[in-house]
């Protein structure tokens, strides 16, 4: 008789709206899982079901082959990899990082050169979908890194998603992940703008957005958010404080290279105005409703 194979251990590092979705994807699949959260009651359940608890991103990383993160910015990417008790003091030679979260370039070469001095490779990986697609696997996960980094992870990515995509070098998946969020954040706000025009004019709400729903102007995400925009529903799938940072990394990057986004810098004075008015944890369609208070 022959055994099945150990599947590699793994450690995730975050367990927000995304992270958690994605460990659990992992435990389910059974691989070995290791889960650090600065709150560390966002891992009961997963603990429950037979996820260790670490105290630490350290304490993570150490015997794992994969190590996941999925956090918020820049500085808590750095915190949970180079910070004190960070996971890469740990990590052994020959192990892979994957960073999912959506940051900047610039962190993310930074990264791959002190996981380099390592003997560590890193793949960017961040993803497309929300807090649903995290839970159900259908995660598209955009890499930069190399190929046989990639294939090694492959089983990772099945597991938390349906695809995994290199688009190449490292960085590559960090910058069209800014990319994919600048269009997203347009698009929002440009949906929060028509929909205050709407419910100004009196036109049939329900109506008038099927109509751009399944016209010219539709979307997936279209059709997504005028449902919770029209419901005042704003259940976090996406938090609107991350949007904000997305759009303001997004300009960052394009002026790094010489080109200036105009349309997503009007979209991230949409989006500070809605943070300041309190709403930066309720979900990304929230940003309508400073626009229908200044009609009333």
């Amino acid at each position: 008789m022959t055994s099945t194979p150990q599947k590699p251990r793994v450690a995730v590092l975050g367990l927000g709206l995304m992270g958690s979705g994605m460990a659990r994807r992992l435990l389910g699949a059974g691989f070995p899982l290791t889960v650090y959260n600065r709150s560390a009651d966002k891992a009961a359940s997963l603990v429950a079901d037979g996820a260790r608890l670490a105290e630490s991103p350290r304490d993570a990383a150490a015997g794992a082959e994969f190590v996941v993160s999925m956090v918020a910015d820049d500085g808590a990417s750095r915190g949970v990899w180079l910070g004190e008790r960070g996971a890469l003091s740990e990590v052994s030679p020959g192990a892979i990082l994957i960073e999912s979260s959506t940051v900047t370039t610039g962190w993310i070469n930074e990264l791959a050169d002190a996981a380099r001095a390592k003997e560590i490779e890193l793949l960017d990986a961040p993803v497309t979908g929300s807090r649903t697609q995290a839970a159900s696997g259908e995660l598209n996960f955009l890499v930069g890194g190399s190929e046989s980094a990639l294939e090694r992870a492959r089983p990772l990515f099945a597991a938390m998603g349906r695809s995994a995509t290199r688009v190449g070098p490292t960085g590559s998946g960090a910058l069209l992940k800014l990319i994919n969020n600048f269009l997203c954040g347009v698009q929002a706000v440009s949906l929060a703008e028509a929909l205050a025009v709407i419910e100004r004019a009196g036109l049939d709400r329900e109506i008038a957005t099927q109509i751009l729903a399944n016209g010219a102007p539709g979307s997936p995400l279209l059709k997504t958010l005028s449902a919770r925009m029209t419901a005042r529903d704003y259940t976090p799938h996406f938090h609107l404080a991350l949007m904000r940072k997305d759009l303001e990394y997004s300009l960052k990057e394009a002026a790094e290279r010489g080109v200036h986004l105009s349309t997503a810098q009007s979209a991230l004075e949409a989006f500070e105005r809605a943070v300041a008015s309190g709403r930066g944890m309720q979900d990304v369609s929230a940003v309508v409703e400073p626009h229908r208070e200044a009609l009333r």
